[in-house]
């Protein structure tokens, strides 16, 4: 696809030194090693929770040469858009999955203005499609994007006339938009036109699905007696660019992959696995795009940047995936809930990964090379052709992709890089042959989900996916415009905050005990070492709750029972300048982004909440996998467009229910306050030996842990949604009291 005789590079990879950070990176390390070692000598101070708190804290300063080593050679990647038509002959075509499966929790009207924003790219039209996956095999959903391909045959030559900025339209015509009051005439005719026409939209779609109007008619007729989880394959083609127009509306074809009561469908991997499939089939496009139904476009012209890296002269050859960063259009004021990682995406997740080996897979606003999904590695990259010739037989290619022929035609040519022509592409009469392939049983006894497509090893699909690109020796890239190119919508709530942390939080303990753990990747394939070291920062995000919450026992455990974790004498100052250098910088950082001190406390905060409580949970639930007592299962996070508002004093109060994942915080909270109190009313016992007793700075660890937990204190004695349920209560008290039984026998003992 490049043209050889293009001198100018379409891409720069630059790589920064942040020499600050460094020095603090390693204080903070020799600080760590500093307290190991003084416990290690400490011989007269072996105890029990001495060796606890030795143990969480190796796990801590492991955890830091995680971080380390992963933000220590960030680097950006600048794309030269306007040099592509110089370079290619012309534009590949890309595929663009959206993703959504529950028309509840993911409102129609969000799932609508992604496929509108994605319909309007600036982008050869006939070069783009749109495949909508419904897993929730809604009608409503089939009807939303029905009624918006009607819409955007307005909406599209809109954006591309007046070059609008902002492609979904619910963002465009927002009340802080003031395009309307320009003097051009015929623009502001048209631009209330289109808001009227919108308006128009968001009422038609918002509506009971039962009330749909000519609910019964062809294109809804197969709905019928259909649920969420039994159905067959459902593929529309809402729209067809029949005529091939550049400028105008792409194909948009909804797709619901046949689902059966007990028959695994493998969440969203399975889901996207159908994608790959049905767009192979029907437009083959050697890129595709994958995005959640909230993230909607931000840059129109973010597929020219991408193609920029994967048509860069190392691109070509290298890079497997281009991922785009997350940022968010709903986001409360100071991040009280600590779920919008900005620091996260910022110097790790971003910079930080792409300077390695590359960025993991996020799961969304991310490009991959179709070739790649199939299996290849860069290996095979000059031997592709062997894939169409007597290397492979028709009975391997069967046992790898399936038994379809059409699709396996469609395979080498991905494989080969031949792509179809304009007259090669017909919608409507492939549909069926791509109903084949959306059926559940199509994937048996193939190579779907083990080494070829979206990974089933566990539920978070996305970094297991991306690792195995990695292991194979590809590479990823960074992309980051200037706008951003998408943004979508955080939970709303600590609610959903818990839910997604939870899963994230199982699904990086899978990955660790599957067969594609990274330690095997690095050891017998071709993950870097240090791309191996990401891998372990974000997998330590199961293991690392269970360090945080032991260590919380052992403060109380402490107090109980008048006895001490922490250095005495001159040793002290190793924790306490330990404290101060990591609090001062992590300060330092959230203020030189722009940021206020309050978001930086909230996210300290929040750093010891949700990981005891949600990750705690999902640290448990991998526990109980591996014994076989339970499966685990996946947990769709709420989206909605405008889940609160600023004036809305309740947005950042704390919400709770009866679900299990607050009782782990409850009973810290609870501990830390039977504790103080044991102290303060003279109850302890005497420590084993005279000189074994609490000391003050054991104090100011439990005051400091209650200060964190401050939203489950007000719990305690709030009602209603903002209080913890009673249950939780008396569950947690329990636990209290076990614990502190437990800690007396052993002084007793």
């Amino acid at each position: 696809m490049a043209n050889p005789k293009s001198v100018l590079p379409l891409y720069e990879k630059n790589w920064y030194k942040y020499n600050y950070k460094r020095v603090f990176d390693s204080i903070i390390l020799i600080l760590l090693l500093l307290l190991l070692g003084y416990r290690l000598i400490s011989v007269n101070d072996y105890s029990l929770p001495w060796f606890v708190a030795f143990l969480c804290e190796c796990w801590f300063t492991l955890g830091w040469i995680f971080t380390m080593s992963t933000q220590w050679s960030p680097a950006l990647v600048k794309t030269y858009p306007e040099r592509l038509l110089q370079s290619v002959e012309e534009l590949p075509a890309v595929d663009i999955f959206v993703t959504t499966a529950d028309d509840k929790l993911e409102p129609p009207i969000i799932t609508v203005n992604t496929v509108l924003s994605v319909l309007s790219l600036d982008y050869p039209s006939h070069k783009l499609s749109c495949y909508v996956s419904d897993d929730a095999c809604s009608p409503l959903i089939f009807y939303a994007l029905q009624q918006a391909s009607s819409f955007a045959k307005h909406w599209v030559p809109f954006c591309k006339k007046y070059n609008v900025q902002t492609r979904a339209p619910f963002r465009y015509f927002s009340d802080d938009n003031d395009e309307c009051t320009t003097n051009n005439e015929e623009f502001r005719q048209e631009w209330l036109q289109m808001k009227d026409m919108y308006e128009n939209l968001s009422r038609d779609i918002d509506v009971d699905p039962k009330s749909i109007p000519n609910l019964h008619e062809s294109d809804f007729a197969i709905f019928s007696n259909t649920t969420r989880t039994d159905h067959p394959a459902i593929i529309k083609a809402i729209w067809e660019n029949k005529e091939m127009v550049e400028n105008g509306v792409p194909h948009l074809i909804y797709i619901s992959r046949e689902k059966r009561p007990k028959q695994p469908h493998h969440y969203k991997a399975g889901a996207m696995n159908v994608l790959t499939r049905v767009s192979g089939l029907i437009t083959n496009a050697p890129f595709m795009l994958n995005l959640d139904c909230d993230m909607i476009v931000n840059n129109p012209k973010i597929v020219q940047h991408a193609m920029c890296i994967f048509l860069g002269s190392r691109g070509e050859k290298e890079v497997a995936f281009v991922q785009c960063p997350q940022r968010f259009y709903t986001s409360l004021k100071d991040d009280p809930f600590g779920n919008q990682m900005t620091m996260t995406y910022t110097f790790i997740l971003g910079a930080g990964l792409a300077g390695l080996q590359g960025p993991l897979y996020c799961g969304t606003n991310c490009f991959h090379r179709r070739k790649v999904i199939y299996g290849l590695s860069p290996d095979d990259v000059e031997n592709v052709l062997s894939i169409g010739s007597n290397k492979l037989s028709e009975e391997e290619l069967k046992q790898t992709f399936g038994a379809s022929n059409d699709l396996m035609k469609s395979i080498i040519h991905a494989l080969e890089e031949r792509t179809y022509s304009t007259n090669d592409i017909n919608v409507k009469k492939t549909i069926e042959k791509a109903t084949q392939v959306a059926c559940h049983g199509y994937e048996y006894g193939t190579f779907w989900g083990k080494q070829v497509g979206w990974i089933y090893e566990s539920i978070v699909e996305d970094i297991v996916t991306g690792l195995l690109m990695h292991a194979r020796g590809w590479r990823s890239e960074l992309c980051t415009p200037n706008p951003i190119a998408f943004v979508g919508c955080a939970p709303g709530d600590n609610l959903a905050t818990m839910s997604q942390f939870k899963r994230w939080a199982t699904g990086m303990l899978e990955i660790f005990f599957c067969k594609h753990c990274p330690i095997f990747a690095t050891i017998f394939a071709k993950l870097s070492f240090r791309e191996f070291l990401g891998y372990m920062w974000i997998i330590n995000w199961g293991f690392n709750p269970f360090a945080q919450v032991c260590y919380s026992c052992v403060i109380a455990y402490c107090i109980i029972t008048n006895s001490y974790f922490l250095p005495k004498d001159w040793g002290i100052y190793i924790p306490i300048l330990l404290v101060i250098f990591y609090n001062v910088y992590t300060l330092y950082e959230y203020l030189a982004l722009g940021l206020s001190t309050k978001a930086w406390w909230n996210n300290e905060r929040m750093s010891k909440i949700t990981p005891m409580n949600a990750g705690f949970c999902g640290f448990i639930t991998m526990l109980l996998k591996l014994l076989g007592v339970s499966s685990t299962v996946f947990e769709i996070t709420k989206k909605d467009i405008a889940p609160f508002s600023e004036d809305d004093k309740n947005a950042t109060r704390y919400t709770f229910d009866k679900s299990l994942v607050f009782l782990p915080g409850t009973t810290v909270l609870l501990l830390q306050l039977t504790a103080i109190l044991i102290k303060m009313s003279g109850f302890q016992k005497q420590g084993l030996s005279g000189n074994y007793e609490c000391g003050m700075v054991e104090m100011l660890c439990s005051v400091y842990l209650i200060i964190c937990y401050w939203p489950f204190l007000k719990g305690l004695f709030e009602t209603g949604k903002y209080g913890i349920p009673l249950s939780t209560i008396s569950k947690g008290g329990i636990l209290t009291c076990l614990f502190v039984i437990l800690c007396r026998r052993t002084v007793s003992g």
